[in-house]
């Protein structure tokens, strides 16, 4: 019996490990695939923006508690709403070189935050 709920406690680590291998690979290094991928001929600036999106994380200030592991950002948080996506879309229709590249980290963002959500669930 002890032995079975050990294979379950190291199970559940594992997927907690995944879990975030994938999160937080996909918040700094996919950007920069999708840099080189869309961007190539100045990649590293679209790269540098596609980080700079990262700062849509500052709406979880007015969380409490500021940072929960447990938590789906997405629905929570001001900017991490339906509503906040929508306007990223706009902005991905603007004609500016660095609105798109904006749009498209802040909708990466939101998309990677939806499969960690996905994730949580799984597990729980």
């Amino acid at each position: 019996m002890v032995g079975l709920r050990l294979r379950f406690v190291a199970m559940d680590v594992a997927l907690e490990v995944l879990r975030q291998l994938v999160h937080y690979s996909c918040h700094f290094l996919v950007p920069w695939g999708f840099a080189k991928l869309f961007w190539s001929e100045s990649w590293k600036n679209a790269g540098w923006v596609l980080m700079a999106t990262m700062l849509i994380d500052l709406d979880h200030l007015l969380a409490d508690p500021i940072f929960d592991p447990n938590r789906c950002s997405i629905g929570f948080h001001p900017l991490h709403t339906g509503w906040a996506a929508l306007g990223y879309v706009v902005l991905l229709c603007l004609p500016s070189w660095t609105c798109r590249v904006v749009a498209v980290g802040c909708l990466w963002h939101l998309a990677t935050d939806w499969i960690d959500c996905l994730l949580m669930a799984r597990a729980a």
